[in-house]
């Protein structure tokens, strides 16, 4: 059974999903990087910390891409006339991160910390199918990060 906690931040409500026994950030450090990151106040976000496989399968299953990825995104999406404060989950593969971090020379810490902002903003509308989208995206993570106090996760 994984483990779960809620942490309530001023502008969201995270409940933090861990289906793996070790690794991925602390509570506080969601808590800090998703207030950065949450441009609409009173939301609600399921944050899902998993092994290779189990992000494998996701990945297949709704990206018909069959490997582990970083991070998934999946917004919720309310019926019509439903109000509902939950923005979406966020599925993040520990062991993916990790080995990027590594390969990258980054800090696993800062490499979390990218992960969980770049998720957010999809959830929020954000999108890098076109060049002119990546770029608009990229310069928010950018700015969003600096103000943590984290290096340009692109250089």
């Amino acid at each position: 059974m994984p483990a779960s906690s809620r942490v309530r931040v001023a502008r969201v409500e995270i409940e933090v999903q861990r289906a793996i026994t070790a690794g991925g950030p602390s509570d506080d450090c969601l808590q800090t990087w998703a207030e950065a990151a949450m441009c609409v106040p009173g939301r609600s976000l399921l944050l899902r910390y998993v092994d290779a496989e189990e992000s494998r399968a996701l990945n297949c299953t709704y990206r018909g891409r069959d490997k582990p990825t970083n991070v998934l995104s999946f917004p919720f999406e309310l019926p019509p006339g439903v109000d509902d404060s939950h923005l979406g989950d966020l599925v993040i593969c520990v062991p993916v991160v990790e080995a990027e971090a590594e390969a990258q020379g980054k800090s696993i810490e800062a490499h979390h910390a990218h992960m969980v902002i770049h998720g957010l903003l999809h959830l929020q509308g954000h999108d890098h199918e076109s060049d002119d989208e990546a770029t608009r995206m990229e310069s928010l993570e950018i700015e969003i990060l600096r103000q943590l106090g984290y290096d340009n996760p692109y250089e």
